[in-house]
């Protein structure tokens, strides 16, 4: 089980850094052209903190566990990765883009169960 979370968060952190890290770089009006057109609802500096946020969580999923610093912070990042992705849906919902949601809920998903476990069975 311990090595399925570890895949998980893995993969995971590389998805949300990914995707933080386009919104951290690329100005709004960009993405809202590459298909993000949730952005145009939200002020720029509201896209590049979700972004930020995405990049820190996507490091604190494995960097804390790695090293071994303050662990317990893999399994916060992971619920907080899971909330931000709770809030995704609803803006997706709100926007009647249900393929979008569709990607929330496999992330959301997927960061939940690693939070479980290390909240609970497999926690460092």
């Amino acid at each position: 089980m311990n090595t399925v979370l570890w895949i998980i968060a893995i993969l995971l952190a590389a998805a949300f850094a990914a995707a933080g890290a386009m919104k951290t770089t690329q100005p709004r009006e960009k993405l809202v052209a590459a298909g993000m057109a949730w952005a145009g609802d939200w002020p720029a500096g509201a896209v590049k903190a979700i972004g930020a946020a995405e990049v820190l969580g996507g490091i604190g999923l494995v960097l804390p566990a790695a090293l071994g610093v303050a662990p317990v912070l893999t399994a916060w990042a992971a619920l907080g990765l899971a909330l931000t992705m709770v809030g995704a849906a609803a803006v997706h919902a709100r926007r009647k883009e249900y393929p979008g949601i569709a990607v929330n809920l496999v992330l959301l998903v997927l960061a939940a169960a690693v939070a479980w476990g290390r909240f609970g069975p497999q926690a460092f």
